[in-house]
């Protein structure tokens, strides 16, 4: 759990610039920015220099003036519980971004658990909206973080799979049942994966079997 040299050289101090709860138990925080990215890369977030640092895909925007991470508090972990009570104006420590769960304007299919949307939500507003298809899934109503951008932008193109509660406009059903249902996928697009381990693996399973390719897939997993 301790933070390795190489890790720590990486750390520097950023300023919380805002730190919300928007569902029971979730969070999004709000880091000044100071430092380039691109749409689905992660950074590492610690508030102890001395403690590993946990890794969060970046939520927001590559113009915005923040950098913006959505995050879940895990009652029995040592970070998240610490991180959420944070003020405005406090300071944490970050690692510079990193990653290649990297998509460009050709046709996709980005499927997401949970708070696995993040990085799609770093998509969309940097303006990758054309040819794109959302399929989120969550167990409540409250689960579709952010939806109130998606939906006006997306509309048919954004789904939202709700496996234990029922609501207007969701699919009232695990996001694998929706997936399981379509016959044909689209061949002239990659579908990106974002969520637990066990959805990531299932979902693959699911479109290798209905016929996509292997390098037709890209997935991030989510601990």
């Amino acid at each position: 759990m301790s933070t390795d040299i190489k890790t720590k050289q990486k750390l520097t101090e950023s300023i919380v610039v805002s730190n919300r709860e928007i569902a029971p138990g979730v969070f999004v925080l709000k880091i000044k920015r100071n430092l380039d990215f691109k749409s689905g890369q992660y950074i590492g977030i610690t508030t102890d220099m001395d403690v590993a640092p946990r890794l969060y895909t970046i939520a927001s925007g590559t113009d915005d003036h923040t950098i913006q991470v959505l995050y879940n508090v895990k009652d029995d972990g040592w970070l998240t519980p610490r991180l959420s009570e944070h003020k405005d104006g406090s300071t944490i420590f970050m690692t510079p971004p990193e990653g290649d769960f990297i998509d460009d304007e050709s046709p996709s299919w980005w499927i997401a658990s949970g708070t696995g949307i993040a990085p799609f939500a770093s998509m969309f507003r940097s303006g990758l909206i054309a040819d794109k298809k959302l399929i989120h899934g969550g167990r409540f109503t409250h689960s579709f973080f952010f939806e109130k951008e998606f939906r006006p932008v997306l509309k048919g193109n954004y789904i939202r799979c709700c496996s234990q509660e029922e609501g207007e406009g969701l699919y009232n059903g695990r996001l694998t049942r929706y997936l399981q249902d379509i016959e044909i996928f689209p061949e002239d697009c990659r579908y990106f994966l974002c969520g637990s381990p066990e959805m990531v693996v299932e979902v693959r399973d699911l479109l290798i079997d209905k016929g996509v390719p292997f390098n037709k897939i890209v997935a991030e997993i989510y601990f």
